[in-house]
């Protein structure tokens, strides 16, 4: 990070107690930081300061920028100390604090991003803000001193026009969360217009949406893919499979260790902003695999597994949790770590070996970032055979040892940094990732993954029936938000139709009766990303938007109704349908941002596949678990289906397992709808034969 020299000696300032690597990457700065809390608003109000607000996250690499340039400036430091009472927050550990000023940001910007700095009354009102800025004046934007003396200077002479702003943002970020169910229904035509409008964004040249900056969208992906199994549409299932081909050759998929950056810089995703998002992984998992039940193809498979192994292998605590991120940079060099040059390359690799590497990921064709190479996928192996006049076979073995070879060199480079913390919602959509790639690929080594993360969470980051936010180096705080409560009972349930094992269900039930109890509002019919029990915020968020993690409702939504539909328990179901119909009128106008409501919409109307699969008593819960009925069902694309199993003594109170019995002494499949099923069977062939008669669509 930016810790260096300069640094040496200095005393540590308040941030040195917290947790969060974010945080402590500013321990050290000459500003007074203080972090989120009651001290830093008590000595605001008694001097009668502005507040500073400075929101980032440790693999922002423009955070690292005003890092260095400003707050690490004693000059402009003091300056923040003179006039300003400074709050760093990590927006990963606080996002109700980042929505609340973001949302104020972009009301006063029309723009929004990080680093986000916001000039706040000592009680918390924004009446100013924006991202970076510059240590001088640069490219007709302000320098940062600039900006410290006029905003303090306003605020001390302009105490009126202050306090007019301030109040009339609050009361616009009030009424942002007043939306409230309306009259429509909830019809398939909502799902048919969301496509019209993303197919009209669709960039048919380069995949993806729109133009650069590209990001993956994961979420709009899944819907489209759901789209194409209700309704057929070739077109739905072209733009899925035009944008995971071309992310998969791209700059922004790691071609040597798996996984994917945070987005593309440019529109044919060649120029990644390097660092990796855990929840990127996770929810890019769920499309590849999902694209491969649906098609066949080896290559959305060899992509999800590539992946899933990236964040075994880097990303995960040795007690099973899963870390957030990796940094774009690394020794000062945005990307240095994922770079190559030509003649490393050629080094490093026997002459054939290196002239099929060279032609196939781009090096050939010259450098394509600041004068070295990202790999991506330049030619097609069967290209390179047929340029080369190889067999396609040796071609492969070539790459293959050569994929070796490059990543073991890599492996001797100083990583970039990584936040090691664990945050419970983004775990709880890894924990989903790792349950359906095991269910799916017959692979244990992700069940027991899943089973491990899944511990870890409910050991580490639960206490008295409620989550908490973050764990680091043994430590968990923060009361957890609506995301965290949704994605983790989300992965848990996950887990539970993975294994069959019934204490998953247990905890997935017990947090989504919490979700209710803590964030549904019955008066307001709404759900909010705070508790009940949360400090009190100029305004309690409520976010509607899903961005590059599901908003906390939609991922409510979607988890309550499927448990609804497992559990036969009507009123988990009301207040994700109440949550449809609040957004129903903006999705098929801003389908973007609202993916995991259009999922949850899409199961909501179904027609559900209920699967159960029952065993007799004595049988382990993990065979049948792993057995040939589960494998049959877990490697078919079925996004409206659910699974429940358990011995036929013991339903445990799931309404789809009543009255159900293992015939002939051995496990027992039931593919039902609304509870009225097939004859149940013991023959893997006649199971699949019910379920591709309920799902309509088949392989393509």
């Amino acid at each position: 990070m930016s810790q260096g020299a300069a640094t040496v000696g200095r005393t540590p300032n308040r941030l040195a107690r917290e947790t969060s690597p974010y945080l402590l990457q500013h321990r050290l700065n000459p500003v007074d930081w203080y972090p989120w809390g009651d001290e830093a608003f008590a000595r605001a109000r008694a001097e009668d300061r502005p507040i500073l607000l400075s929101v980032g996250y440790s693999a922002c690499h423009w955070c690292h920028v005003m890092e260095r340039e400003s707050f690490e400036n004693r000059e402009i430091a003091a300056l923040m100390n003179e006039r300003f009472v400074n709050v760093k927050v990590d927006r990963e550990e606080r996002p109700d604090v980042d929505a609340i000023y973001m949302d104020a940001v972009q009301s006063m910007t029309g723009h929004g991003g990080w680093p986000m700095t916001v000039f706040l009354t000592p009680d918390g009102r924004p009446f100013y803000g924006g991202t970076y800025f510059p240590p001088e004046d640069r490219h007709g934007m302000p320098g940062f001193p600039r900006v410290l003396r006029s905003i303090a200077d306003f605020y001390r002479e302009h105490r009126g026009q202050t306090e007019d702003v301030a109040q009339r943002l609050v009361e616009r970020l009030r009424d942002q969360g007043r939306v409230r169910p309306g009259a429509d229904l909830l019809t398939a035509d909502l799902l048919a217009g969301a496509f019209q409008d993303l197919r009209r964004q669709f960039d048919a040249g380069h995949g993806g949406f729109g133009r650069a900056p590209k990001f993956p969208q994961p979420m709009v992906l899944d819907f489209l893919l759901r789209y194409w199994r209700r309704s057929g549409s070739g077109d739905a299932l072209a733009i899925v499979r035009s944008t995971l081909d071309a992310m998969a050759r791209g700059g922004i998929y790691d071609q040597l260790g798996g996984g994917f950056h945070r987005y593309s810089v440019d529109e044919r995703w060649l120029v990644p902003h390097f660092e990796k998002m855990l929840y990127d992984q996770s929810q890019l998992v769920r499309v590849y695999l999902h694209a491969w039940q649906a098609t066949g193809a080896s290559l959305y498979r060899r992509v999800a597994e590539e992946t899933l192994d990236y964040v075994l292998r880097e990303m995960t605590h040795p007690a099973g949790g899963f870390f957030s991120t990796q940094d774009a940079d690394s020794e000062g060099e945005e990307g240095r770590f994922f770079l190559w040059d030509e003649g490393a390359v050629r080094e490093l690799l026997d002459p054939e070996a290196a002239q099929v590497a060279l032609l196939h990921w781009g090096i050939a064709d010259g450098p394509n970032f600041e004068g070295r190479n990202i790999l991506f996928v330049a030619r097609e192996r069967e290209e390179v055979a047929r340029e080369l006049g190889l067999d396609p076979a040796r071609v492969n073995d070539l790459l293959a040892a050569a994929r070796r070879r490059l990543f073991a060199e890599r492996e001797r480079r100083i990583r970039p940094g990584r936040d090691d913390k664990v945050l419970a919602g983004w775990n709880g959509m890894m924990l989903r990732a790792f349950a359906d790639a095991a269910a799916a690929l017959g692979r244990p080594d992700y069940r027991a993954a899943a089973e491990r993360g899944a511990g870890f969470v409910l050991a580490a980051l639960r206490r008295d029936g409620r989550l908490l936010r973050t764990w680091k180096d043994g430590e968990a705080k923060l009361l957890g938000y609506l995301e965290d409560h949704a994605l983790v009972a989300d992965g848990l349930l996950a887990v539970y139709e993975a294994t069959l094992d019934s204490r998953w269900l247990d905890a997935s039930r017990a947090l989504a009766e919490a979700t209710i109890r803590l964030f549904w509002d019955a008066a307001a019919e709404a759900f909010f990303d705070t508790g009940r029990d949360h400090e009190t915020l100029v305004v309690r968020p409520r976010s509607l938007f899903d961005s590059a993690v599901p908003c906390g409702t939609s991922a409510a939504a979607d988890v309550l109704l499927r448990l609804a539909a497992v559990l036969g328990d009507a009123a988990l179901g009301r207040p994700a349908l109440s949550s449809l119909r609040a957004v129903a009128p903006l999705v098929t106008r801003y389908p973007s941002g609202f993916g995991r409501f259009l999922a949850a919409l899409d199961f909501h109307l179904g027609p559900p596949i209920e699967v159960a699969i029952v065993w007799p008593p004595g049988t382990p819960g993990g065979e049948a678990a792993e057995g040939p009925l589960a494998r049959e069902v877990g490697r078919r694309y079925l996004p409206t289906r659910v699974v429940a199993g358990a011995p036929e003594s013991g339903t445990g109170g799931v309404a789809l397992l009543e009255g159900k019995g293992a015939r002939q002494g051995r496990p027992t499949a039931y593919v039902c709808e609304g509870y009225a099923c097939q004859a149940p069977t013991t023959d893997p062939a006649e199971l699949g034969r019910q379920l591709d008669s309920r799902a309509g669509y088949v392989r393509s």
